[in-house]
């Protein structure tokens, strides 16, 4: 095994803005002819191969990583791992281990204790529905009983042991669907297969194609033919093929004998051919540990870890919090895609305790939750639209049904939902048995949810959202925040500028995002706001200039507000380090009232003087 904006500072001193400005609502007809852009996208993954659809609807999964490299632990010989990364799986490469000595580490293992169908029961318990084991890993060694070569477990127990087929017994039996692990690019066992000694020592691609042909092509066929229904092959070649000593021509060899052997059966893009370079691959794997980032309508997933290494290894502290692996299934589901956890058990067997209690309280959380999980897709809304959490949905019946995420129980007990047109037919807990009905508002695109002082569960609560029908989702719109403000960033504008780049958090993000202004630059943002009142307004930028020069303009129907942009001078970005960097400060511009309930477009014009440019920050609003 193996992702800005730009920010303005004012401080007040223009033209007296600390005064209140009253703007009207927009016009609703301009609204939705010109505001709001209605996103009614079909429901299921549109990109999704009949086969795949088991695979969207179980999301979460277990990977197994257990071989010869189980035993060593992360260590040879008294040394640790030569490498700072820490994967244990990798130790035959990194330490130069004899390849018969690293056989003797089966000398270690407690056959006795080892039972697959615990680690099956594991992954049923955390409410996985499949799982993936490493057939063969990078180290060349089978766990199955091969008649194409003697590094194999077949070999090298008495009596043989089969974990393949121990797998595949406990799988049908649980109703688990299997998925193997095959390293068919990287085999450091075999003379003629890769490994990245190399890219010194070369080696033919005829004597490549030999170990090809003699042993992936046969080892696969054992795999898929001896076995019965395996569910998936999962390939581990990470970079595209025209990066390596594959050919297209061998890959495509491979993937048709599968598609010959088992016509069901899934394959992932590590194969080493793209999704888009060949759409019957069924589905995209992500970087080890690298969770979704964009909604995605092909089926896709992400490969991750409980602590740090995928093998087991004796020093890994690494270990992720619940909360945290929860967040990254729902996180993954909330974007069409898939979370498979890794279980890396010892030489006997044994699973270590911080990951089986880890997926045992998961799949705790999934018998009250699952609902929120299982099936569900994408809804249309950005997935970093709301701060409380991320949103779910599916269509049940005849109802659709929206199921929000709440990373964090909100202090006020008010969850603020932006951006859905449709009024709900009811809100209640998932967790509440009972149903019963919660308090709730809807106007317009905006809904807001009365939540009882208690939070069900102490991971993620889940709210559901009961609708007729599925309702539509309004682009652009900035959330209100769990806090009851707006934010509004360089990022966030609706329309969002083509040409507008956001400068990345530096210096250990003691400097924040922003956005250059060399020029005057104009930025709008839509928000709703739910009841009538003033509301204040702040920016934050930095500003170098010696005097207060240029000006911000912040606009919302007729309304003005209007300031110099001032210094803001320096800061101290670390003590005693020398570390002087360019301060952010957030100035108050000034007060607007809002005469009703309704959608709003907040235009703000930033004007630098020529040659002294502004690094806009953000705005507030509340």
């Amino acid at each position: 095994m193996f992702e800005s904006f730009h920010t303005t500072i004012l401080n007040p001193g223009f033209r007296k803005t600390n005064k209140t400005i009253k703007p009207k609502p927009m016009k609703t007809t301009f609204i939705t002819g010109l505001l709001l852009v209605f996103s009614l996208q079909l429901f299921a993954q549109k990109d999704t191969s009949e086969r795949a659809l088991w695979f969207t609807d179980a999301r979460f999964g277990m990977f197994i990583h257990w071989g010869l490299y189980s035993g060593a632990e992360g260590y040879w010989k008294g040394e640790k791992l030569r490498h700072a990364n820490d994967y244990a799986e990798w130790i035959y490469y990194r330490n130069q281990i004899d390849r018969d000595e690293y056989v003797q580490l089966l000398d270690r293992f407690d056959w006795d204790s080892i039972d697959p169908e615990k680690w099956v029961i594991l992954a049923k318990n955390a409410g996985m529905k499949y799982m993936t084991i490493t057939a063969k890993h990078h180290d060349g060694f089978a766990l199955w009983d091969s008649q194409v070569s003697d590094y194999d477990l077949g070999d090298h127990t008495s009596p043989k042991r089969d974990i393949i087929k121990e797998m595949a017994a406990a799988c049908k039996k649980h109703g688990i669907k299997l998925g193997l692990y095959y390293s068919h690019w990287v085999d450091w066992e075999h003379p003629g297969g890769w490994d990245h000694s190399k890219e010194i020592y070369n080696i033919s691609a005829e004597d490549y194609d030999k170990y090809w042909q003699e042993k992936v092509i046969p080892q696969v066929r054992e795999l898929l033919s001896n076995y019965g229904e395996i569910s998936l092959i999962w390939f581990d070649m990470w970079i595209n093929h025209s990066q390596s000593i594959v050919t297209k021509e061998q890959l495509v060899q491979l993937k048709t004998m599968i598609r010959e052997l088992q016509p069901a059966c899934l394959v992932n893009s590590r194969l080493g051919l793209s999704m888009e370079e060949d759409p019957d691959i069924d589905f995209k794997t992500l970087g080890d540990n690298q969770l979704g980032s964009k909604k995605e309508d092909f089926p896709w997933q992400s490969p991750g870890t409980v602590a740090h290494s995928w093998g087991f290894h004796s020093s890994d502290t690494q270990w992720k919090s619940t909360s945290s692996l929860l967040k990254a299934l729902i996180g993954n589901a909330s974007l069409n895609g898939n979370f498979m956890l890794n279980i890396g058990p010892r030489a006997n067997g044994e699973v270590p305790f911080e990951i089986s209690q880890r997926l045992l309280e998961m799949g705790e959380w999934l018998k009250v939750n699952g609902e929120a999980v299982y099936g569900t897709q994408a809804f249309d809304l950005k997935n970093d639209q709301h701060d409380w959490g991320k949103i779910t949905c599916k269509q049940e019946g005849d109802l659709f049904k929206l199921y929000l995420h709440l990373y964090n129980w909100p202090l006020n007990k008010k969850l603020y939902l932006t951006g859905v047109s449709g009024n709900p037919e009811k809100a209640y807990l998932l967790a509440d048995k009972d149903k019963t009905s919660l308090k709730f508002s809807h106007n317009s695109v905006y809904t807001e949810v009365s939540l009882p002082n208690d939070q069900p569960d102490p991971y993620v609560s889940v709210v559901v959202l009961e609708y007729k029908q599925r309702p539509a989702a309004v682009d652009g719109m900035v959330a209100k925040t769990v806090d009851g403000g707006y934010s509004l960033l360089p990022g966030n504008q609706s329309p969002k500028p083509e040409t507008i780049e956001i400068v990345s958090p530096s210096e250990y993000e003691t400097i924040p995002a922003h956005v250059v202004v060399s020029q005057p630059e104009t930025f709008r943002w839509k928000i709703f706001v739910d009841k009538a009142g003033e509301k204040t307004v702040d920016a934050s930028y930095s500003f170098q200039g010696n005097d207060a020069k240029g000006k911000i303009t912040i606009r919302t129907a007729e309304s003005t507000l209007e300031q110099n942009i001032h210094p803001t001078g320096l800061t101290v970005g670390e003590p005693n380090e020398n570390w002087h960097i360019e301060a952010y400060k957030s100035h108050r511009l000034g007060s607007i009232y809002f005469p009703e309930p309704g959608l709003y477009e907040i235009e703000m014009q930033l004007q630098p003087e020529p040659n002294e440019p502004v690094n806009f920050q953000w705005i507030w609003i509340k």
